[in-house]
């Protein structure tokens, strides 16, 4: 497993941030902000996608307790459809930045887009989450957090398999969309189904 970094540009209060949900096809993004205290490392802790669920679950009380601070934000399927997913999922970071307990001096973001939080700097890094340590427990705590929303609204809507997909565009969504069309939770700026077969939204 390749060793994570423990930070980008500052040794204390540096907020990583991700997401999770962003190429659903239904329910919302949630991204998380993390910062941890000097020093913290986890031998299970990677990017969320190199994971077992059972071992996300594991890690994720352990970052809630360890860190300084964490923060969730979510935005939801019809804010998406409003604003795009890109602005979304930043949109999702900043909500998620908003209800730190801690004011970071350092922001650092999966991905390769961003637009500034507040005065406080920030810096973008590709593949983030399996390279930097609070990027990574950003992404479980995103991640789990996600997987409970979609696990209640499967509750809602069992017929999608979103307890197993989690609102992923997998063959046994597709099918279930052109079966029983879509739900009020699905993303209506999305191609929901190929184009071949057009769903009446």
């Amino acid at each position: 497993m390749t060793t994570l970094k423990a930070y980008y540009k500052y040794p204390e209060l540096e907020a990583g941030c991700d997401e999770a949900g962003r190429g659903c096809l239904a329910g919302p993004v949630v991204a998380a902000a993390v910062i941890l205290p000097k020093g913290f490392s986890h031998p299970l802790l990677n990017d969320s996608k190199q994971l077992s669920a059972k071992k996300r679950e594991l890690l994720r009380p352990i970052i809630e307790q360890e860190a300084l601070t964490y923060g969730i934000g979510i935005v939801s399927h019809t804010e998406i459809d409003q604003i795009n997913i890109l602005n979304a999922s930043i949109l999702a970071m900043h909500r998620a930045l908003d209800v730190l307990q801690v004011r970071p001096k350092h922001i650092i973001v999966d991905g390769n887009k961003f637009k500034p939080y507040q005065d406080i700097s920030h810096h973008w890094i590709i593949k983030g989450d399996s390279k930097f340590t609070a990027i990574a427990a950003a992404s479980v705590l995103a991640k789990t957090y996600r997987d409970d929303l979609m696990l209640a609204l499967h509750q809602e809507f069992p017929n999608y398999d979103w307890n197993k997909n989690k609102g992923y565009p997998t063959k046994a969504h597709r099918e279930a969309l052109i079966k029983y069309g879509s739900t009020k939770h699905h993303r209506k700026s999305f191609n929901l189904i190929p184009s071949q077969l057009k769903l009446d939204l």
